[in-house]
């Protein structure tokens, strides 16, 4: 039995402790907003926050998420509350057909945490995420856009 906290809740799952979180958080307990795109690690659609960090789910056995903290898409925010992320995401109008874009919020919204502001190279370093659509200009104009309104948000909380 695999248990952990899922965006806030603790849950179970009844599954071998060698099956990827990926399949557990999509196929067992419905979270599909994180995405299979290659199945080693490679490409970044399944990536999840674990105890706060990037991970690619798609390689991770869920018994190495045992008690730990796991936030996926559906727990970045909410429509009358979105993460300075998707906000930037929506005003810069990045996603063209938007399939790697919940893992794509997910890497930037952890590496911003650890780079708030980001220049261009550490953007080309940290964020290896594939997209197919080639959103490259706008994902990193939204990057930017983020880390101003994560500045802005702490200026205004300060």
């Amino acid at each position: 039995m695999a248990r952990f906290v899922l965006n806030g809740t603790e849950v179970s799952a009844d599954v071998p402790g060698d099956m990827p979180l990926l399949w557990v958080l999509r196929d067992v307990l419905g979270f599909t907003g994180t995405k299979y795109g290659c199945g080693m690690a490679l490409c970044g659609a399944c990536t999840v926050h674990i105890d706060g960090a990037a991970a690619r789910s798609c390689v991770v056995p869920v018994s190495g998420v045992e008690g730990r903290q796991i936030t996926t898409i559906e727990g970045m925010g909410t429509l009358e509350n979105l993460h300075p992320v998707q906000q930037a995401w929506i005003e810069e109008q990045v996603p063209q057909c938007g399939y790697c874009q919940p893992g794509m919020i997910m890497a930037v919204a952890a590496f911003l945490e650890s780079n708030p502001q980001p220049d261009d190279a550490a953007i080309n370093q940290s964020i290896t995420n594939i997209c197919r659509c080639g959103t490259y200009p706008r994902i990193r104009r939204a990057i930017h856009r983020a880390a101003q309104l994560r500045r802005d948000q702490s200026d205004i909380t300060a």
